[in-house]
Order: structure tokens, then sequence, then C-alpha cells
């Protein structure tokens, strides 16, 4: 019996992600602004090892060495963000016109060199001088964004065709304000944090209406979507099963879910809510229900769950030596890719998907000559990858896939420790060396199909 092809479409998109605040470094070049990580990390304690991005890769002065190395990988699609706090240093007022240079020469060298920009404009790193104002917790940031949005935009919209209004709301808000494990590291109310979670979402609508707007008549747009708590897997594919994870994924990603697909927060969240729904001011219901081209959804790891004695979800405990990576809760669950896509197909609606990240971190062994035969990272994408081929196998609208990440970075509150990297990052020296995955994926690239 053959081995399965494991073929993608023609014209599936295959790329690469990085976010501005874990790749760029320089923290206060040539006008930039405070982020609230930049702050968060000058608290003893946040960060592991002490560790701060200001320097983190220095893609900011190696940004066309790091255009080259994706041009030799044979990397034609590049998912980036634009870094807020270096557009607009205090968040919202004066351009800073050297941060949008930088963003300029950023997309002619990726375009002179075959590489399609995919531009995120909100990766986590907020303004320090909004947070300073009450960040996501008041509707002045949101509108603070789409002015922001609309300069981004406006300067780069003759050249990028494929943005992203926000990535993972559920870190940047719910890390953030609510466990208080992220940036800014605060801890508020239910209440307080589902307005938060409300002007993330109006923040996003404002980001659709800049690229409709200024982008022109063939841009796209969507949002970043990540799951906390994780998504569900049905432990055996029976309707018992099945139906559990559905409901599941219903009680955990309908406050932000619902006011996107169904046009509204649901009567049934808005009543578990009760006095901590959020307020809406007239219009936020259309301004964030603004239709989409595709929904991005990031997917590392899931929860298998099963249909209780009562029929509702369990959610199965993982064996203390299930498999993993090198963070406490990357289990390997490739399923994940399917049942996410599927599931959000199934309860919201969602119709076209972008697979925005997917990688891992693993202990990096360097050999004697330099190598890092990264076997562990190459499997855990493949067998992604294998789960991705059956959503698209099943006619599920999947256009593309971007790794996370092309380089070793800043990884938020774990700093330098965790390695998510296709490129291994010596960041004494800033050399780049490409990992055994990296040229495993770029077969995969060439001949579009699981290698």
């Amino acid at each position: 019996m053959s081995e399965p092809s494991y073929r993608f479409p023609e014209g599936f998109i295959w790329g690469v992600a990085t976010a501005a605040a874990q790749i760029e470094g320089a923290a206060r070049a040539d006008g930039k602004g405070e982020s609230v990580w930049d702050r968060f990390a000058q608290t003893p304690g946040t960060i592991k090892d002490g560790d701060t991005p200001e320097v983190a890769c220095d893609h900011y002065h190696r940004y066309e060495q790091d255009a080259d190395l994706m041009r030799d990988l044979g990397i034609h699609h590049y998912r980036l963000s634009v870094a807020w706090p270096r557009v607009v240093p205090e968040g919202d007022g004066p351009i800073n016109p050297r941060g949008l240079d930088f963003y300029d020469r950023l997309v002619d060298a990726l375009l002179g060199r075959g590489i399609t920009p995919w531009v995120t404009l909100f990766h986590w790193d907020l303004p320090q001088a909004l947070e300073d104002r009450g960040g996501w917790l008041v509707r002045e940031t949101a509108e603070a964004f789409r002015r922001y949005a609309d300069a981004v935009v406006g300067r780069l919209g003759d050249r990028v065709r494929h943005w992203f209004t926000l990535n993972e709301i559920p870190c940047f808000i719910g890390k953030g304000y609510g466990d208080g494990d992220f940036a800014p590291g605060r801890r508020v109310d239910a209440r307080s944090l589902n307005q938060a979670y409300h002007h993330a979402l109006l923040a996003h609508g404002y980001a659709v209406a800049a690229v409709r707007g200024l982008g022109g008549a063939e841009a796209q747009v969507g949002l970043v979507h990540n799951h906390l708590p994780a998504p569900p897997i049905p432990v055996i594919e029976t309707e018992e099963d099945i139906a559990a994870a559905r409901i599941l994924y219903e009680l955990t990603n309908r406050h932000l879910m619902a006011p996107l697909f169904r046009g509204g927060y649901d009567e049934a969240f808005l009543r578990a809510a009760g006095p901590d729904a959020p307020q809406q001011a007239p219009g936020d219901r259309e301004v964030i229900a603004q239709p989409t081209d595709f929904l991005g959804l990031n997917l590392y790891w899931g929860d298998f769950v099963r249909a209780g004695a009562d029929g509702r979800p369990e959610v199965l405990p993982f064996p203390r030596q299930y498999p993993r990576g090198d963070m406490p809760w990357l289990r390997l669950t490739p399923q994940v890719i399917y049942w996410a896509i599927r599931l959000a197909r199934e309860v919201f609606g969602a119709r076209t998907f972008f697979i925005t990240e997917n990688g891992a971190a693993y202990e990096d062994e360097v050999t004697p000559e330099g190598a890092v035969l990264d076997l562990d990272r190459r499997e855990y994408m493949r067998n992604h990858l294998i789960a991705l081929h059956r959503a698209v196998s099943e006619g599920f609208d999947v256009r593309g896939y971007f790794a996370w990440s092309l380089l070793d970075n800043f990884e938020w509150a774990e700093g330098y420790a965790k390695r998510f990297g296709l490129v291994r990052v010596d960041y004494a020296t800033q050399r780049r060396t490409p990992k055994l995955s990296a040229g495993w994926y770029s077969r995969v690239i060439r001949e579009s199909r699981v290698v």
C-alpha cells in the first residue's frame, strides 16, 4: 500500500511568521516610543532570566539579511507585524516618520526578493503612554488604534494586499489584564475584563474599515484568533464526543466569535455575564461585525474532550509523561488543527481560514559542527500538516499556513530561553543558522506537500 501524498491544492500559501516586539530590538531607536513589554520587562521577576526585548534579534538593523535568508530558503510569504509605538510613540498624536520609513524599507526589501508581506497591525506591543491612560480598559485606546491603522494602511497600502488586524485577543487581554502574566501585568475584575475585550473587538472593526477605505480594491483583511482555554478535540470521534466539543467551543469562544460572526453578543452570554457584560455604544455592533475575508488561527495544542455521564463536556487531564515540547502547555496534539477549523466553521460560521501560527519550542542541541538537527520540531510540524491536509481534503476552505517562527526570538515571559525558530539565533553574535527543520520546510514549500 502506497504512502498518502498529502499534496495541497495549487496556490496554497506557505509562509513564516514573526512579531515586531519579538525580533526587532532597537527599543529606543529613531524615535520609537516605549511599549508595555518594554516597561513590563523592567519589573524584576516578570521575564525569565531578566531578559528584555531591547535587542532581540536586531531585525531592525538586519532586516535585509533576514529577507535574504527567507529568499534563500524559498520562502515567498512572510507574516510580520508593525510596532505601534515605533509609528506613534505616544500611542496617539504625532506620527514618527522614521518609524514608518522603516516599514517602507522592509516592505520594499521583501517585494524586491519575491516575498509577499502579510502585515499584522497589532501584535501585543501597546504603547506604554496609552496604558498609562487606561490601556485596553478604556475606549480611547480603540479610537487611537483607528488613527494608527489609518496611518499604516495609508502608507503601505499601495504595496501590501494582505492585512491582519489584531493578534490573539485572548492573550493580550486575558493574560495582560486577567491573570497578569503578560504585559501590562494587571489583574482586573470581570466587568473591566469584558469591557477590555469589547474595546479590542472595536479596534479590530476600525482596522477593517481602514483596510477597506485605504488599502485598495484588492486588499484583504481578517483577525488572528487563538483559544484560551485550548481548542477541544473529541477524544473519540463519536457523535457524543463531537457534540461535547461543539458545546465547549461555543462556551469558550462566544465572547469574541459571536460579535464577529453573528452580528452581536449572544443573549446566553449576556445573561451569564449579568452586570459584568460589556457596555456598548450605538453602532459598535456594526463596526465589529463588518465582513472580513478570512480568519487567522494560531494553533499549538488542544485539550481532549468527551461527553461526561451527564452529557456535558469533560476535559481529560494529560498523563504526566504525555509528549510535549519545551513549554509546559505545549502538548503534542496535532488533531487540533483539524478540529479548530471544523468547530470554527460549524459553531460560528467562519468560512475561510489561514493557519497564521503553528510551531514548537524544543531544547535545540548544537552539534560540534554548529548544526541543529531538530527532528522533534520537524515531526511536530509534519504531524500538524497531516492534520491540516485532512481539513483541506474534507473541503474546508483553508488557504495557507505560516510556520512560527522564522527566527528564535524573545518569547515573551520566557525571554530567550525558549526557541521556536526554524533558524537558530546566537544572541551573542546575532548569527543566523538554519536548522534541519528549515531545510525540511523549504522542501514542503517547494513541493506543496507533506514530505
